[in-house]
């Protein structure tokens, strides 16, 4: 969703499920009347029921942490009382959103009620409408602007994140890198109970396999790994999220500069011979894929590169970021690769998080992760996450089809 203001009368408004929602207006534009039509008590943050702004941000930071949605009534006419607001939705990684309640002048004043003296309160919604077109360029990634009957008339409606499926509760098969190696996964399907045929793949009854990314490259057929999850996904049997490659491959049939490097030069080959359609197709499908996906009521993550648990369900870039490419330090090693953190050995969540992105010679299990990547195209195998039996399949690499810059590490076991 875009952030937009209005200026007409919508029919309903369109909000994050997660994110910090302030409403805009001067005292007597209804503001607690319309949080008590539209959210839950426990949702509402009104900075006239707390001691103070400490304790009002305090109680607002303990609701976005836990990842809920939080509606903020405060002192929000000016730039400069509304700027620590979205700064705090950034610094949460959640949407800061802005609902104006502009009501009219004789309205104000009638309910006013001496609060203000109208000379206050003419200068204050002066100032309002004056700053009401920057809200965007204050931080907020939505900004609805309504006005007079318009506060009363209008619906909310919640709109979960893309990254948010929780209500979906498998059982799933996560699948590693699969780095353009058809016939292994092939194989893996195959043994994991899918019925590949042609293009198409029948799933075991009740199961739902989720690729964790990195789908090209280095191996000997892109184009058909893309064919085959892009109609797995098409027909319900498959989810799945980007990887960096992924986030490469787009970028550079999106007509960006990119480097043609690590097997992205053949996979763009492959697709120039598959002829404009098949990209179109491509990119399209790269562009609706999430970064990470929160499953089964929150109790597993899937990402590429890996998730903090403060990160799990947000759609800001810096989660985006993390789930691509990992933690990194934005340093290169002798090989020119980038230095990554451990991030795992520091992870404490309760979610399993399932990821891949650094290959390993067999699974490396650390505390409630595990890292699927086996480093197929090089030589390697392909390995799947059965969920929630919580075991491991692995099918070997038919060939190396590109050398490793070093030799892959050795996995870990399940504790």
């Amino acid at each position: 969703m875009q952030g937009v203001t209005l200026t007409a009368a919508p029919d309903v408004i369109e909000l994050p499920a997660l994110a910090l929602v302030l409403l805009v207006g001067v005292p007597g534009s209804g503001r607690g009347a319309f949080a008590a039509r539209h959210f839950a008590p426990d949702e509402v943050f009104d900075a006239r029921t707390f001691p103070d702004a400490d304790a009002l941000r305090a109680a607002v930071v303990a609701r976005l942490a836990a990842g809920e949605l939080a509606v903020v009534i405060a002192p929000a006419v000016r730039p400069l009382e509304r700027a620590p607001w979205s700064a705090l939705a950034r610094e949460h990684d959640v949407k800061a959103v802005a609902v104006l309640l502009d009501e009219d002048r004789a309205v104000l004043e009638a309910r006013a009620g001496g609060t203000l003296s109208r000379e206050e309160l003419i200068a204050q919604v002066s100032e309002l409408r004056r700053t009401a077109g920057g809200l965007r360029a204050e931080g907020f990634r939505q900004a609805w602007h309504l006005r007079g009957e318009q506060i009363g008339r209008v619906g909310v409606r919640r709109v979960p994140l893309r990254v948010d499926r929780r209500d979906l509760s498998g059982p799933f098969d996560l699948i590693g890198d699969v780095h353009g190696c058809l016939e292994e996964l092939r194989d893996l399907l195959t043994r994991l109970g899918y019925v590949p045929d042609g293009e198409s793949v029948t799933p075991p009854a009740g199961r739902t396999a989720v690729f964790l990314g990195d789908l090209t490259d280095r191996g000997p057929d892109s184009a058909g790994v893309l064919r085959l999850v892009m109609g797995m996904v098409a027909s319900g049997a498959a989810l799945c999220v980007t990887g960096n490659h992924d986030e490469k491959l787009l970028r550079a049939l999106s007509g960006k500069a990119v480097k043609p490097l690590h097997g992205l030069d053949v996979t763009l080959a492959e697709l120039q011979a598959a002829g404009p359609a098949f990209q179109a197709q491509v990119r399209t499908f790269l562009e609706g894929l999430p970064a990470h996906l929160v499953l089964d009521g929150g109790r597993l993550i899937a990402a590429h590169g890996g998730l903090p648990a403060h990160l799990h369900g947000r759609g800001s870039g810096r989660a985006r970021s993390f789930a691509l490419y990992g933690d990194t330090t934005g340093e290169r090693d002798e090989l020119g690769l980038p230095v990554r953190r451990d991030w795992a050995a520091g992870y404490a969540g309760a979610p399993l998080v399932a990821y891949g992105h650094t290959p390993h010679a067999s699974p490396r299990w650390v505390g409630n992760t595990v890292n699927l990547d086996t480093g197929c195209a090089f030589g390697g195998a392909l390995t799947a996450l059965r969920y929630p039996e919580r075991e491991t399949l692995s099918v070997p690499a038919r060939a190396v089809y590109a050398p490793p810059p070093r030799p892959l590490p050795p996995g870990q076991p399940q504790a």
